[in-house]
């Protein structure tokens, strides 16, 4: 599959920060260019909480978005 807008939503804002929340059947989201049409709406710093395959083995991860270039967004796992 591959990312659906209306699957991300958020869950708070506030200092130019946004704290989303993001559910998809896909078992992993970290795939190059997966959120590039959020790239409108997501900032460098802002934090994604990521349920992912929830149709099979559901895992709830965390993610930072490192990099937005307008077009491109990256993610990595917070730590």
């Amino acid at each position: 599959m591959s990312f659906i807008a209306s699957d991300l939503s958020v869950l708070a804002y506030a200092n130019n920060f946004t704290l989303w929340h993001y559910t998809t059947i896909d078992s992993s989201v970290t795939s190059g260019g997966y959120f590039n049409k959020s790239a409108d709406m997501v900032r460098v710093n802002d934090l994604i909480i990521a349920n992912v395959d929830t149709d099979g083995t559901p895992a709830t991860k965390f993610y930072v978005v490192t990099a937005n270039t307008g077009s491109t967004v990256s993610i990595a796992l917070y730590a």
